[in-house]
């Protein structure tokens, strides 16, 4: 597979970037087991406003993925920009984006109730859908995964959706840090898989 040029991998960065502004938690259950993370490639998936799809893209590293694809069931999340909820929704960022779950519970600290499915519904988050997986596509790195909402709510009744932007300028440096250098691994699986050198 041919590899851009700096200038051209440059400018793909910042048009794709402009499509996914708003970071959403993604929660999944399996065999009594919960889990979750955080997603910049969420969006609808569908035209039917009363039957309406969802759409996340979730890479094969992560727990999340295999859990997802085996259950079929999954809840997306948006997260509230408000002063009064922004130090929580901060805090859900880092703990679902943060470590793995294959190296502990992840959502114990988390507020949440189970929704139809049994997913776990995270009560602080803005808004959510839950869904059923109804179409997947095998992307090497990824798959897509498109879900029938079959639940849906707004858990604030007003507060705006947090913009990934302000959410990195307020993440403390030394998580972000330790982001990038978890996220190495990740990267480098992604380039195996689609028979790039890491």
């Amino acid at each position: 597979m041919p590899e851009l040029d700096s200038q051209a991998s440059a400018a793909a960065d910042y048009t794709l970037g402009g499509l996914r502004p708003f970071p959403v938690a993604v929660t999944t259950t399996m065999d009594g087991r919960s889990n979750g993370l955080i997603s910049l490639s969420a969006g609808s998936a569908g035209i039917i406003r009363e039957a309406p799809r969802v759409t996340i893209s979730l890479t094969k590293y992560n727990l999340t993925h295999d859990m997802v694809l085996e259950s079929g069931s999954f809840a997306m999340h948006l997260l509230c920009n408000d002063e009064d909820a922004i130090e929580e929704s901060l805090r859900i960022l880092m703990v679902l984006g943060g470590t793995s779950g294959r190296d502990g519970d992840k959502m114990r600290s988390l507020r949440t109730k189970p929704g139809v499915n049994g997913v776990p519904i995270l009560t602080d988050a803005l808004a959510y859908v839950e869904a059923s997986v109804c179409g997947t596509l095998d992307n090497d790195e990824n798959t897509i995964f498109v879900g029938d909402v079959i639940a849906s709510e707004r858990l604030r009744p007003a507060g705006g959706r947090l913009h990934i932007n302000e959410a990195w300028s307020r993440l403390p440096r030394q998580w972000i840090e330790q982001y990038e250098q978890n996220h190495v691994g990740q990267l480098e699986d992604a380039k195996r898989r689609r028979g790039m050198s890491p």
